[in-house]
This record gives structure tokens, C-alpha cells and sequence, in this order.
């Protein structure tokens, strides 16, 4: 089959390898219809998340058809035929996390649990395609996916609707609304959301859907802003401004009570100076990221408010105002997104139209012309927030 390959730092490829089959009775095996490319995707492209392998099958945003099935998953209800979403992280469902319903934490699913444990001090779950710290099992940038713990991992969704009505609760819906949810949004605040990418559209969304008062989107690409605002957001173009000081004159005086930080790990700084400190500080491994948007967050954020990080981080940050985060009492709230905690409720508003996730999709390629689209995605040229594609 054909596949999307990590063969090295900015190294992406269109390949032939072996079509995966079952290998576990929990295990069930899909026929790709639509899968995405992820910002998280770009963090490995460019060498930010270790442990990545030559041939690394990437992505972890498909949704498709089940076309095989093992004995246990079978008799848990999965059959041949059914049309699911298939999240970015696999659940056991019966672990003590499972049962917090704090799925991105499943004890069960990352078979190289001891390696995550070396670097994030436990373990945490399994995902698709993403480096070996989580598993390293293959991604759904592909025309076949195996599925493990199949049956308690899936989404199941109508037979019926385009595939991107659906195809984003896979990951960046959920994130979404999870930055929003875990912000504890009140109807008197203001809420600002670094970052104008795919995640953050759909935090836009969930915080005006969760009773937000205002909403400001902070980017500095034009057609981002664009979306946001049309979103019903306050736009923030972040070009030659401080932006920590025209939140504060936006809200008299205080900064927003609720931030989010949508970038992560590889944000670009207010200054090309500042920018530099970081991409030298990477550089000689005095850190391993970009942490600029939330220095701005923390700094930003209402004294008693919430800061909340859906962006990915991997590793080590520099220079973060622990000073300001103690003394203003910030409470942060952050984790990878624990997707069947809201997979219920966000179907049940796409099938009632309460939400329309498809406006976010600005590229449908085929899958062969991923590796081009690395490139158009990363860089953003052409217009691009979200690509689509079709094996």
C-alpha cells in the first residue's frame, strides 16, 4: 500500500510498504477514506519530537471503513462495514485512566511505556504515528490502517455525510473544545487564543459555544485571521505590536481571565532577536522548543485566571515567568486532548448542525501529493489551514 513516510528531519515521503493485518483478536484493520496532515506532524517533519525511525508511517487523523476484524473486538460490537473516525490516541478503556475518562492517559496502549516513562515521568497512551515515546505505531497517512484496542478506540459515525463533517474528531475538534472546556469559561470573560491554526479555530468555536464574551485570535497570517474573525472572534494581527500590552489596553488595564496557547512548541517570537535566542538555545539542546506564545499567554493573563495549552510540547523550555504564573495565582490546565471524553457530544452537534467543522479545510489532495503539501502547510503559502487527504 501506499503510505507517508518519515525518512528524516524534513524528509517526507510517498512510499510502498507492507499492508498492515491483524495481530491482536483486539485489533481491527481500516480502508483509509480521508486522513489529514496536523500541525503536530510539522513538529516531527522538522525534528522536535525525538525517537522518530527511518519509514515511520505518519499521521493520526483518518477516518475510513472497517474491513477486518479480530475475535475480541467483534464481540464488542465492531464489525465489517462499519464507517468510523479513528482518534489520534488508542484505549484499553478499563484502566484506572480509562475509567477517569482521561483517555490521552490510557495505561494500557503504549507498548513502550518504560521510554515514556524515561522522558514524562509515567506513562501515557498509545498514539498513531507519532514517534516512539508513544509506541511507535504506524500512522493513517496511508491507504490501511491497523487499529489496535479497535473496538474501544473508534468513533462509530452515520453511514451517511461527507467525510469532513466527521474526519476532525479524530484530533483538532476535540482539542479544540477540550482548550476551551478546561479554560472554565465564564459569560463575563474575555478569552484570547494564541495562534489562528486549525486547533485554534475550532477553540474559537468552543469558546463562543461555551458562553465566552469576547474572544481574541493572535496571528500574524492573514487568511487565519480571517477565518477567526469570520468566526465572530476579535482578530489581532500580532505584526510590530507588543501584544502582552494591547491585551491589557483591550481590557482595561487587566489582560484577559482566560488564555489559550493553540501554537506549542514551535512559535515564532515577537522579534527576530528573541526568535534567535530560542532557535540557539534549541540548536546547542539548552532546550528543545519554542515556548514564546506561552511566556505571552502567562504574562498576558488576568491575575486569578486560567491558562490553558492544547500546543504541543515534548521537552525542555527556557526562560518560562514562573514568577508571574505563582504571583498573579494562574491556574493551568493542559494535557493531551482526551478525545472520547467529548466524542459523544460533538457527533450529537454535527448530526443536529448545532457545528459545521468542514470550514476549516482550505486543501483536498490526494495522499501521494502529502509530502509537497508538508512543505505548503508548514511554510503557509497558498492560503492553507487544513489538508485533506484522500488515499
Amino acid at each position: 500500500m501506499k503510505a507517508i513516510c518519515w525518512q528524516g528531519k524534513k524528509d517526507i515521503r510517498c512510499e510502498e510498504v507492507p499492508d498492515p493485518r491483524i495481530e491482536d483478536p483486539k485489533d481491527a484493520i481500516i480502508r483509509v477514506t480521508s486522513t489529514c496532515i496536523c500541525g503536530s506532524d510539522l513538529h516531527l517533519m522538522n525534528g522536535f519530537v525525538p525517537t522518530m525511525m527511518l519509514g515511520d508511517v505518519m499521521g493520526h487523523e483518518p477516518m475510513g471503513e472497517v474491513v477486518e476484524v479480530g475475535s475480541e473486538a467483534r464481540d464488542k460490537g465492531l464489525n465489517v462495514g462499519d464507517r468510523v473516525v479513528v482518534p489520534f490516541q488508542m484505549v484499553c478503556g478499563e484502566c484506572e485512566q480509562c475509567r477517569k475518562h482521561n483517555f490521552s492517559l490510557c495505561q494500557r496502549t503504549n507498548r513502550n511505556a518504560d521510554l515514556a516513562k524515561a522522558f514524562f515521568g509515567d506513562t501515557v497512551a498509545g498514539l498513531f504515528g507519532y514517534s516512539h515515546i508513544t509506541g511507535g505505531y504506524a500512522g493513517g497517512q496511508a491507504e490501511y490502517l491497523r487499529v489496535p484496542y479497535a473496538a474501544t478506540t473508534v468513533i462509530k459515525i452515520p453511514k451517511a455525510g461527507e467525510d469532513e463533517r466527521y474526519l476532525f474528531l479524530s484530533d483538532i475538534l476535540p482539542t479544540g473544545w477540550q482548550a476551551a472546556d478546561q479554560a472554565d469559561i465564564q459569560p463575563e470573560d474575555t478569552v484570547a487564543i494564541w495562534g489562528c491554526g486549525p486547533v485554534a479555530q475550532f477553540a474559537i468555536l468552543a469558546a463562543l459555544k461555551l458562553g465566552a464574551k469576547r474572544v481574541i485570535a493572535i496571528d500574524d497570517v492573514p487568511e487565519r485571521l480571517a477565518m477567526a474573525r469570520a468566526q465572530g472572534a476579535e482578530a489581532l494581527d500580532r505584526t510590530g505590536i507588543n501584544v502582552i500590552q494591547t491585551l491589557k489596553d483591550m481590557t482595561d488595564g487587566h489582560g484577559p481571565e482566560k488564555v489559550i496557547d493553540a501554537v506549542g512548541i514551535e512559535a515564532h517570537g515577537p522579534t527576530k532577536v528573541l526568535e534567535l535566542i530560542d532557535k540557539v538555545q534549541t540548536a546547542l539542546k539548552l532546550e528543545t522548543e519554542r515556548p514564546i506564545a506561552l511566556r505571552e499567554a502567562i504574562m498576558a493573563c488576568k491575575a486569578g485566571g486560567t491558562v490553558s495549552i492544547p500546543g504541543v510540547y515534548g521537552g525542555l523550555s527556557n526562560a518560562i515567568p514562573m514568577g508571574a504564573l505563582m504571583n498573579k495565582g494562574l491556574t493551568v490546565r493542559t494535557g493531551q486532548t482526551h478525545v472520547k471524553k467529548y466524542a459523544d457530544d460533538l457527533l450529537r452537534r454535527i448530526d443536529e448542525g448545532d457545528i459545521d467543522p468542514t470550514f476549516v479545510v482550505t486543501h483536498t489532495v490526494p495522499l501521494g501529493r502529502a509530502p509537497e503539501m508538508y512543505q505548503t502547510f508548514r511554510d503557509k503559502q497558498d492560503g492553507c489551514v487544513k489538508v485533506v487527504l484522500k488515499p
